[in-house]
């Protein structure tokens, strides 16, 4: 390795508008979603070792299991590059779990791309790719690591470069079961399919975001508080949401406000990239 220790960002993502249009024969459902990332998320520190194999810490110690996508994705590159990885991660976990703001799939996203760089598996891009597909569905965006236009099941994905904006995330304290809401009659499920326009950046919409509201109070009643500093979306199947905001100073008002109002909705602001911050940590280190 060029360092005996790097740290890497794991960045948050947004979805600005999610629509699925169609049931595949596989079970999967098509989509068509705009993936923006933001300059906000969990970092992970990655400290070379001569023994002892893929060992994992975290502020969270109830991330520290073998199941966690970390770990999973570093046997994966062991197996795809055939090389034993003796590494030891260091995870601080910032980004709300299970919020739809793809925090789990971010961490797996980045311990991919720094293994493959810092233990020079030389894996190519397409074979990352393959491996995060693999881990879930939302790993390939951060792979790729440009906020993106995306369909099929999210894994055809064409970069955008989207002008800057702020965002106030909050998280509604629940968990929401994805499976519940896929079962949800109200839950629109062959929407026509569309192609992007600029427009969806502010005006697209989620087809969760009507069931989650519907089937979660907490998820309703802070979307209630949050409209009034603008308009609200939900961010994949939830639990949390955003507003956009054109300037930091508004979006730090907003989440002042808010934060004031329901201080257990941790809200927190974030700008918008183009480029993952975790790519550009990484080139930096080339």
């Amino acid at each position: 390795m060029p360092a005996p220790s790097v740290t890497i960002p794991a960045p948050a993502k947004l979805n600005l508008f999610l629509h699925i249009t169609g049931q595949r024969d596989d079970g999967y459902h098509n989509l068509q979603t705009l993936f923006q990332l933001l300059d906000y998320g969990d970092q992970l520190r990655f400290t070379a070792a001569n023994s002892g194999g893929i060992r994992l810490r975290c502020n969270n110690q109830a991330l520290q299991t073998s199941d966690n996508l970390i770990i999973r994705a570093a046997h994966a590159l062991e197996q795809a590059s055939g090389k034993t990885i003796n590494i030891d991660i260091e995870l601080t976990k910032r980004l709300p779990m299970g919020g739809g703001v793809g925090g789990g799939s971010s961490d797996c996203a980045t311990t991919l791309l720094t293994l493959n760089q810092l233990c020079k598996l030389e894996l190519s891009s397409t074979q990352l790719m393959t491996i995060a597909a693999s881990l879930g569905a939302d790993v390939p965006v951060f792979v790729a690591g440009k906020t993106a236009w995306a369909e099929s099941i999210g894994d055809k994905l064409t970069a955008l470069e989207l002008s800057e904006r702020w965002f106030v995330v909050l998280h509604p304290q629940v968990h929401v079961s994805t499976a519940e809401l896929f079962k949800h009659p109200l839950l629109e499920r062959n929407h026509p399919a569309i192609t992007f326009d600029d427009r969806l950046i502010d005006q697209g919409q989620n087809c969760f975001e009507a069931v989650a509201r519907k089937l979660y109070p907490s998820i309703e009643q802070a979307f209630q508080l949050a409209q009034t500093f603008g308009q609200v979306r939900l961010t994949g199947t939830g639990a949390c949401l955003f507003l956009s905001m054109n300037d930091k100073l508004s979006a730090e008002a907003a989440c002042q406000a808010i934060a004031q109002q329901q201080a257990d909705l941790s809200p927190f602001i974030a700008k918008s990239v183009n480029t993952s911050p975790a790519i550009t940590a990484l080139n930096n280190l080339s």
